[in-house]
């Protein structure tokens, strides 16, 4: 097991590896000069300078590319002054020459537009996508699982075609689409009798009472990213429902004379949840992913708005750091399931 996972792990730092090749080489082909869009149009030669050499963009590609890899390693070369181990939080292995080998959190650097660390932006706006993923998956989980036995006890009558047509709905409407259909009907037609408002974030500025937790402002996003995996564990819990409803120990329950409930709830249900599982911990990676364009409809501060927003301004680092986070949290959740699966299922080969 132990060795099962350090294969999943060196696996996944592969991964990572590329994917920071990847985004470098990406917003470094990318035309603009992030010194002129940090000082503006008007601004003299010797600041553009200035701002390139604090950012480090007067270096080459390849010195850039290397310092960038030192940013993000935990383990990194570093300046031994009290200005990098203030910027780096590093905790000091060992001198090498006027520098030093450190210890330290990855780096994401500081945002062109705003000169503030981006894992302190990331770190104010990951919460709220958190919340709103979390939310939307078990908003998902919960209706999905109980449309999806309500479709299999109730086979070919007009409650399972209802189901099923609802899951195609959910499944072909892109979310940035549903989104706008969602926010005009809930937010702004039904208004008066919803209480729902087209945008809004979690958090609110009240003038007496200060920042306050805004949660009908959750309701309009978490359903709008919640109806596509809503959709497809529809499906996921109808068909395996009907696979284990007509197994043979279904069929020795119902001779035993056990009630309908007890055969659905306590044996049915229990055996066809494994395919609804698997997606719920696919699909909970996938829509924090996916909140980009559902928090910019909604103008719901979180990942998603930050980073369309800092692509509008071209402000790179704080979209590099967001697809960073974003891919470390896709190879993490991959890393456990592959565990847990190896741990829970003798079958799964441990090679």
């Amino acid at each position: 097991m132990l060795r099962y996972a350090l294969k999943k792990f060196l696996y996944g730092l592969a991964v990572m590896a590329g994917v920071v090749v990847v985004v470098f080489i990406l917003f470094n082909i990318l035309p603009g000069d992030p010194a002129r869009m940090t000082m503006g149009q008007r601004s003299d030669v010797s600041s553009l300078e200035a701002v390139r050499k604090e950012f480090g963009l007067d270096k080459s590609k390849p010195v850039q590319f290397f310092l960038y890899l030192n940013d993000l390693s935990p383990i990194g070369f570093h300046e031994n002054t009290a200005e990098a181990r203030e910027k780096y939080h590093y905790v000091k292995l060992f001198s090498v020459g006027e520098n030093v080998l450190a210890l330290k959190l990855p780096y994401l650097r500081r945002s062109y537009q705003t000169k503030r660390d981006v894992t302190a932006i990331l770190s104010e706006t990951v919460p709220n996508t958190f919340i709103l993923a979390l939310t939307a998956i078990i908003f998902a989980t919960i209706i999905g699982v109980f449309l999806g036995v309500l479709s299999a006890i109730h086979k070919d009558t007009w409650v399972d075609k209802a189901a099923n047509s609802f899951a195609i709905l959910g499944i072909s409407a892109p979310s940035f689409f549903a989104g706008i259909i969602i926010a005009w009907l809930f937010g702004f037609v039904l208004s008066d009798y919803t209480g729902l408002n087209m945008s809004g974030s979690l958090y609110s500025y009240d003038p007496f009472k200060g920042e306050i937790m805004t949660w009908k402002n959750l309701w309009l996003p978490m359903l709008t990213l919640g109806l596509r995996p809503l959709a497809i564990i529809v499906q996921l819990t109808r068909s395996a429902m009907l696979d284990v409803l007509a197994q043979d120990y279904i069929r020795t329950a119902r001779a035993k004379g056990l009630g309908r409930n007890a055969i659905i709830y306590k044996h049915a249900l229990k055996n066809a949840l494994n395919p609804v599982i698997t997606a719920i911990s696919g699909w909970f990676a996938s829509l924090l992913a996916g909140s980009f364009f559902v928090e910019y409809i909604f103008g719901y501060n979180g990942l998603g708005r930050t980073t369309v927003n800092a692509l509008e301004m071209s402000d790179f680092p704080v979209v590099m750091g967001s697809i960073l986070f974003i891919a470390l949290v896709f190879v993490i959740i991959n890393i456990l399931v592959d565990v847990l699966y190896a741990f829970v299922d003798p079958r799964v080969k441990l090679a």
